[in-house]
């Protein structure tokens, strides 16, 4: 893959944008913490450069608090060809404005300020209509432009197939056009309840809105990580009647529960959470049974990383395959006549085995959702739900650690130990814990 990837690059050359995923250090030579990548399962906490202004829209955001998103395990797992040793990883995280470039006059020094995972320029037609996802200007990829005809918009921290940018697994980061990727916090919100603002609340929102779950719809989550366990509760909020969670995680299943989700142990146990046989439960009949007709909605959550069956373990172990197709499928097959099926998934390649034959004869609207345009969201997500009380982003905020625990963290996280889920990683710029919210731990205290 590395080798098919790096021939279609030299083929194709960079594509030329204006904004430099690079930046320069500071004069002084200062150094920070960052996170950087050395190879699969092989991330490494490293001294690195503090940036500078390196554009003129440039924005320096001194970290306050990040985190692990389960798309990071794909690089983690090296899933992602592009990645080169030494790339910072992160792609969510906020802080305070540290410095300022002389275009930038809508933010100040201190001030409190989320980013989003996606770098837009703010310019083109997508950016004018908030699709920031989709900018045309800032990712040089041209691997991903030769495999889906288009890039979609830089990412912080996730490979230079989405233009190379350093992410926010670090003290400091450079915030390309921070005037448009940074949104002002204000002082009545905790860092715990904003942080995810970066990408798991806009996209799990996004998953629910774009697929189009509408009142009174049964609505089936494939994956019941953090982004399927907001969109079961953004599903409820725009009035769906019953939401079904498939996983096989218990403490994961358990969380749905609790916020009146159904659930299915696809491993072995039944809706009621009772153990069954142990074998691998049939979940389509298991919906169908429950749901006659079939889902109004299926929302693909998962991930492409974990085959099920060992023709598809056989397939990716051969790399004839990149991606998995057995949560689609079943999506696919659950869903009623004319239903909606959304891929909010970072699926990344290409998958044996479709059934296209039930998209097409049952008429499913099968619906990419593509990454989510942040900053279509981030607003409305904040200002009515958040900062209402209506949603509670820290629900799945299971642990805090400090930012020398990232290595640890990360294989916790890949293992699934101790019941983590989504952590707030602090630096030593971190405010203290907001009431509710765990306190500092170490990982080797709960693994």
């Amino acid at each position: 893959m590395q080798t098919v990837a790096n021939a279609v690059q030299e083929r194709m050359g960079l594509v030329d944008v204006p904004v430099e995923s690079y930046y320069k250090g500071r004069g002084d030579g200062s150094k920070m913490k960052a996170l950087a990548w050395f190879g699969a399962r092989d991330v490494r906490l490293i001294e690195a450069p503090i940036p500078d202004i390196t554009q003129p829209d440039d924005v320096i955001v001194k970290v306050t608090g990040t985190t692990i998103c389960g798309s990071d395990l794909h690089l983690y797992h090296g899933e992602i060809a592009t990645m080169q040793a030494g790339d910072i990883l992160g792609h969510e995280f906020m802080g305070t404005v540290d410095r300022v470039g002389p275009n930038v006059n809508n933010l100040v020094v201190g001030q409190r300020v989320v980013a989003s995972f996606q770098i837009a320029c703010g310019k083109c037609g997508f950016c004018k209509k908030k699709l920031s996802s989709f900018c045309d200007s800032t990712n040089n990829s041209s691997l991903q432009n030769a495999m889906y005809g288009t890039r979609d918009a830089g990412f912080f921290g996730y490979s230079h197939f989405t233009g190379g940018f350093p992410g926010g697994q670090a003290e400091y980061v450079r915030v390309p056009y921070g005037s448009v990727n940074l949104l002002p916090i204000p002082d009545d919100v905790s860092d715990e309840a904003v942080l995810y603002l970066s990408d798991v609340l806009p996209t799990s929102y996004h998953a629910v809105v774009d697929t189009g779950v509408k009142e009174d719809d049964v609505v089936g989550i494939w994956g019941a990580g953090p982004i399927g366990q907001c969109a079961a509760r953004w599903a409820f909020l725009k009035g769906a009647k019953r939401v079904i969670v498939i996983d096989q995680v218990k403490e994961r299943l358990d969380m749905a529960r609790e916020a009146g989700a159904e659930v299915i142990d696809f491993a072995g146990q039944g809706a009621d959470g009772r153990s069954a046989t142990g074998k691998k439960t049939d979940v389509v009949k298991m919906i169908m049974d429950s749901v006659p007709g079939g889902l109004d909605v299926a929302i693909d959550a998962g991930s492409f990383h974990e085959p099920k069956t060992i023709l598809h373990k056989a397939l990716k172990a051969t790399m004839l395959e990149t991606d998995v197709p057995e949560t689609l499928n079943e999506c696919v097959t659950a869903v009623r006549k004319m239903g909606h099926v959304g891929i909010i998934a970072a699926y990344s390649g290409y998958a044996h085995s479709v059934n296209v034959g039930a998209l097409m004869e049952k008429g499913v609207r099968l619906i990419g959702n593509g990454q989510a345009p942040v900053h279509l969201y981030w607003e409305e997500i904040l200002n009515e739900y958040i900062r209402q009380k209506k949603f509670d982003p820290t629900f799945m905020i299971t642990h805090r650690v400090p930012m020398d625990d990232f290595p640890d963290l990360y294989s916790a996280f890949d293992a699934r130990k101790g019941g983590v889920e989504k952590v707030f990683v602090e630096t030593q710029f971190s405010a203290s814990p907001a009431p509710g919210c765990p306190k500092t731990s170490r990982v080797s205290e709960w693994t």
